[in-house]
């Protein structure tokens, strides 16, 4: 069975750094496409970030543009997110999942998730 389990979250101030982890288990990983989304409560799970399966191309949305960096060890199983200068906007559930068919950018597009990880941003 496919697991996907993040680490890294936590509570933090505005203009601070955090890096979540994301090892993946039971599936062939360099194969795959990655993504990082995030669930604030109330709101739909948005796209933050994809990787593609080699590494040379990454994805972003325009709100982290310039702050978050996503980065994968195939040879670990492992994609990452180094988060920068964070904002109190960035407080979410963090969830990392497998791209399978579809848009790199939207929820459709991927099958497996994590439970996710929490960040909190304070003011």
């Amino acid at each position: 069975q496919v697991q996907l389990v993040e680490s890294g979250g936590g509570l933090v101030q505005t203009g601070d750094s955090l890096r979540l982890s994301c090892v993946v288990s039971d599936l062939p990983f360099s194969r795959f496409d990655m993504g990082w989304f995030r669930q604030s409560p109330g709101q739909e799970r948005e796209f933050v970030a994809a990787i593609t399966r080699d590494g040379k191309r990454t994805y972003y949305e325009d709100s982290v543009k310039g702050r978050f960096t996503i980065s994968r060890e195939n040879a670990k199983n492992t994609v990452y997110l180094q988060m920068n200068f964070l904002k109190s906007e960035d407080t979410a559930v963090y969830h990392c999942a497998v791209r399978t068919f579809g848009p790199l950018t939207t929820t459709t597009g991927y099958d497996y998730w994590g439970q996710g990880t929490q960040v909190t941003v304070s003011l």
